[in-house]
């Protein structure tokens, strides 16, 4: 039985907390959030701490689920892992390369299992589409955006996610993630413009973004995102991978709702248009967000348990990260970012 401590329960730290509530293999044994209650009437029964390195030492875990605001991220995981426990984060892994460095050298001094909640990567239609794009072969140009049309609650999830991270790199990490996964090449340049739309933002951060990146075997990516109630809802959701030999996209029309949390990983279907004539793959009873993080989860404890190598995961995670920030970066500066000559 795996002892898990969860820290933070938001959205995602809530499903994620829920998800080893239901696993037979899986021990919650603390929840911490910042109030110290839970709402939540199945997670009643489990011990309440408002203070994350207080529970981490009374409860002496062996699996550490962080999922609160990202510049806690590094710092939390590190200290699980020096004391033994394995970690999954919720993405981006940290607000900087340099920290995002620093976690994965301190998974492979301490041997511990590092996962970075790429939820995509459990969705099997998501499999699907790299499947489906990678057997075209590059070099290729990607389109992908998610525009959220945020009110109410979730605008202020997103003003509060706002004063530490922007959209480009909490979303984005996700279909840069998926861009990697396809072309398995290295960034070379990134380009980024973005604007504030909102007084309710800080006056140094902006809800609207987009970038283009540049890789070395010649593909080129876009990607763009917004959040906020001014968000348009017209082609709101564009995922499109193009190649010289056709394109694969998708083609979920059922997607009224941008601020919908299981819409945006639902696809629904894959059109595969090739110079010989077009596919279309239906893909019907789709995983929900629940089911996902469920997956991912279970995917944790696997790789606890059967010694899964996860160095391709942390270099991935690290990677799409390297790319995201650098386009805050050139947001903020107004200038392309070389990634050839740089680390961080």
């Amino acid at each position: 039985m795996i002892r898990v401590l969860i820290a933070g329960l938001g959205n995602m730290g809530l499903s994620h907390a829920l998800a080893h509530h239901h696993h037979a293999g899986a021990e919650i044994v603390g929840l911490v959030n910042r109030s110290g209650q839970t709402y939540h009437p199945d997670l009643a029964q489990y011990p309440i701490f408002a203070d994350y390195y207080a529970a981490l030492a009374e409860t002496k875990p062996d699996l550490v689920v962080i999922a609160t605001y990202s510049d806690s991220h590094a710092d939390f995981a590190i200290a699980a892992m020096q004391v033994g426990a394995h970690v999954f984060v919720e993405k981006p892994l940290a607000t900087s390369t340099k920290d995002a460095r620093r976690v994965v050298a301190v998974a492979r001094q301490t041997g511990s299992k590092l996962v970075v909640g790429y939820i995509l990567r459990y969705h099997p239609s998501w499999v699907r589409l790299v499947q489906e794009a990678r057997g075209m072969g590059g070099p290729y140009v990607f389109r992908m955006n998610l525009n959220q049309q945020s009110t109410g609650a979730t605008w202020e999830t997103h003003k509060a996610l706002m004063q530490t991270t922007s959209p480009i790199v909490d979303c984005g990490v996700h279909y840069v993630d998926v861009m990697c996964q396809i072309t398995d090449a290295q960034p070379v340049r990134v380009n980024g413009m973005g604007l504030r739309l909102s007084e309710e933002i800080a006056p140094d951060m902006y809800n609207y973004g987009q970038f283009q990146v540049v890789f070395d075997d010649g593909s080129i990516g876009w990607y763009e995102a917004g959040w906020g109630p001014m968000m348009s809802e017209t082609a709101f959701f564009v995922k499109d991978i193009i190649s010289p030999n056709g394109s694969v996209s998708i083609t979920d029309g059922n997607k009224a709702n941008s601020d919908d949390v299981d819409g945006h990983t639902a696809v629904g279907g894959l059109l595969v248009h090739q110079l010989t004539g077009d596919r279309l793959i239906d893909l019907p009873d789709e995983p929900g967000h629940q089911e996902l993080c469920d997956a991912e989860q279970a995917y944790m404890l696997r790789a606890i348990a059967k010694d899964i190598d996860l160095t391709r995961h942390m270099d991935d995670a690290v990677q799409s990260l390297r790319i995201c920030l650098a386009a805050d970066e050139s947001i903020r500066t107004g200038k392309a970012i070389d990634l050839t000559k740089r680390q961080t």
